[in-house]
């Protein structure tokens, strides 16, 4: 028997919620702060400069601004999936977050093709480098 995305998602952000230092914000965003920041926190119209690593929640790496010739990513927070611009908001200069990402924060029903299927659940190591205010 076989689980779709969505409910393996849901079964994992259950089990992840019961976890120490896991929050749960009102729209399912979960997150783990790994490093407090001292720094400015973005609003949603600024652009940020993060480096960061995606992962399905069955650990395979999607996406890293890491690496050899990559550089930091930089964006405007509300360019990006909902989960990011909600969980990056939360954090200050220098932070370093864990986000886990309900699809519906994420990619939602198209998923992204072809890496990430809809309605898939993602996970984001996320540091905060740099604010530029809009």
């Amino acid at each position: 028997m076989s689980f779709s995305p969505l409910e393996l998602g849901k079964a994992f952000l259950a089990e992840n919620a019961k976890k120490e230092g896991v929050v749960t914000t009102p729209s399912g965003l979960q997150y783990q702060v790994l490093v407090e920041g001292t720094g400015k926190s973005p609003k949603a119209k600024d652009t940020v400069v993060v480096n960061y690593r995606g992962t399905l929640i069955n650990g395979a790496e999607f996406d890293s601004s890491y690496g050899a010739g990559r550089e930091p990513a930089e964006f405007p927070l509300n360019r990006v999936i909902k989960g990011w611009t909600e969980g990056v908001q939360l954090m200050k200069e220098g932070a370093k977050f864990k986000f886990f990402i309900p699809s519906n924060l994420a990619y939602g029903t198209r998923g992204a093709p072809p890496d990430i299927a809809p309605n898939e659940a993602l996970i984001f190591e996320v540091e905060l480098l740099k604010v530029w205010e809009d």
